[in-house]
């Protein structure tokens, strides 16, 4: 029995349900629908980025690691990328970039080249070895990834895809806006 109101109380059926109705409950005019998109998503989040770190673990290769050589993988032959490029498709800042190339250099998964366009600029590539650890890494990492969305149909997935797609782009274009000096 709820306490407060003397009937029946539904069970919830999820944290993220449980701490809406709770807020509903104890706030009742403050708005509590975000809460069950926002807590969801941080959440899996959440199981997301635990799985990714045992995968990883279990696969032998570090996530930046795998973001570099995949980069370079999709980048389709030559495999091979400028680092601005290769920080620009991943993401992340030159120095990070640098830092990936060097320690993947040294494990002889890239090298780097002159550019032939301008013998200043330099090229990061793919070499046989980092071929053959990102193919043997991507095929394990995604049908396992696949295995975690399994419980939705492609309907279901093709849908999430495009409602996350749309939620994003919102997100990041605020990000952007606010960033901006008006």
């Amino acid at each position: 029995m709820d306490d407060r109101t003397g009937g029946p109380e539904e069970p919830p059926s999820d944290i993220a349900e449980a701490i809406q109705q709770a807020w509903a409950r104890e706030r009742p005019h403050t708005p509590v629908a975000s809460i069950g998109v926002i807590t969801r998503i941080w959440r899996i989040g959440k199981l997301l980025d635990e799985d990714r770190r045992e995968t990883m673990l279990r696969l032998g290769m570090d996530s930046a690691t795998l973001d570099l050589l995949s980069t370079l993988r999709r980048a389709g032959p030559p495999y091979r990328l400028p680092p601005g490029e290769l920080a620009r498709r991943s993401l992340v800042s030159a120095g990070a970039i640098s830092q990936r190339v060097a320690r993947s250099e040294r494990e002889g998964l890239v090298r780097r080249l002159r550019s032939p366009d301008d013998g200043r600029g330099v090229l990061v590539e793919l070499t046989e070895a980092g071929h053959a650890e990102i193919e043997r890494t991507v095929d394990d990492l995604l049908r396992h990834e696949e295995d975690l969305i399994s419980a939705l149909s492609q309907e279901q997935r093709d849908q999430l895809s495009g409602l996350l797609r749309i939620l994003l782009g919102s997100l990041a274009g605020d990000r952007e806006s606010r960033a901006k000096p008006a």
